[in-house]
């Protein structure tokens, strides 16, 4: 339900409308996290919950980002490095990096992040839509964006498009 409402918002959004600035009605929650610099955002619905840093157990002839599994209350759990999905540069880990697991279509899995930010009221006037230049929008992770205090743009991504391993 709130996730068709927000896409519904960002249609309105990239046709012009201009009632949607005035309308500053909260849709829905996203947690946003860091990766380096940069601020993203899964939608609330998504998340199970997060956890420390833990031993992953790799599995052969999987692709790079996936990092291998956990156990998680006796459900083993799929891990992804979203650096490497992004292809960007591996870090050593620190007390602050830890996994998300999202619950999505039934599937669990786990998502490695820099660190946890916080969880945010989606505004319908804060929601701006992904460019559609292909040579702007190249990352097609991104669901949409979301404009935060200070003039910084959160990017949330499309859970389905991230767990997709056709996506990679």
């Amino acid at each position: 339900m709130t996730s068709d409402v927000i896409k519904e918002a960002v249609a309105k959004q990239q046709s012009g409308d201009r009632k949607l600035a005035a309308d500053n009605s909260i849709l829905g929650k996203v947690m946003t996290f860091n990766i380096g610099d940069q601020i993203y955002g899964i939608e609330i619905q998504y998340v199970t919950e997060i956890i420390g840093m833990q031993h992953i157990t790799k599995v052969p002839h999987v692709p790079n980002y996936i990092k291998g599994i956990i156990n998680v209350r006796s459900k083993v759990v799929p891990i992804v490095d979203i650096r490497t999905r992004f292809g960007k540069p591996e870090i050593a880990y620190n007390n602050r990096t830890c996994i998300i697991t999202l619950n999505f279509n039934e599937t669990s899995v786990g998502i490695i992040v820099d660190s946890v930010a916080d969880v945010e009221d989606i505004h319908t006037g804060d929601i701006s839509a992904t460019p559609e230049n292909k040579n702007v929008n190249t990352n097609d992770f991104i669901q949409y964006m979301i404009r935060g205090e200070n003039d910084t743009t959160k990017l949330i991504l499309d859970v389905a498009k991230l767990l997709d391993e056709k996506e990679a």
